[in-house]
């Protein structure tokens, strides 16, 4: 009972990694809508605050992604490899991460999902910060995808230009 090829666990990989990123980037996207700008910046919409929140996020967005994008880049590759080395002709569904992946992702979700019904996350910070992050988390989504398609190739990262097999 749910059981897939193995093959196929690339695939749900993806679209497991692809939807949270999404979901993650909406959060954050929500939040820059909601005009979110952090207390040292506040002022009136014809003061100061305005165009520096403007820069804090065009700063901020690219700054988290980069920061996130090679360590979820290496978890792709990681898992990748593993998934192509099972054996058996079909896995169980949920067999694309390992315990570790589900007890850090179980971490890192109940650890967001917990400090912003706390209030101990201000929305400014969700602004920037969970945009790039789910950005960084769409695009490993894509990767997984990328190593569906180009099994026994090399794929070569455009941002951090690592090539490696596929």
């Amino acid at each position: 009972m749910f059981k897939v090829r193995a093959k196929y666990l690339l695939l749900v990989a993806a679209g497991v990694w692809l939807l949270a990123g999404l979901n993650i980037v909406r959060l954050g996207v929500l939040a820059c809508m909601e005009g979110a700008v952090p207390p040292f910046l506040a002022g009136d919409a014809a003061s100061f605050g305005a165009p520096a929140a403007a820069i804090m996020l065009a700063v901020g967005i690219p700054a988290v992604f980069l920061a996130f994008h090679p360590m979820f880049s290496k978890l792709v590759g990681k898992h990748a490899d593993r998934i192509r080395g099972y054996g058996e002709d079909r896995m169980h569904v949920l067999r694309f991460f390992d315990v570790k992946g589900y007890v850090v992702m179980a971490i890192m979700m109940g650890g967001g999902i917990g400090l912003r019904a706390a209030g101990f996350v201000p929305s400014w910070f969700v602004a920037f910060f969970y945009t790039g992050l789910g950005a960084a988390l769409a695009l490993a989504g894509i990767g997984f995808l990328v190593h569906y398609a180009h099994r026994g190739g090399t794929i070569t990262c455009p941002v951090t230009k690592k090539t490696r097999l596929a």
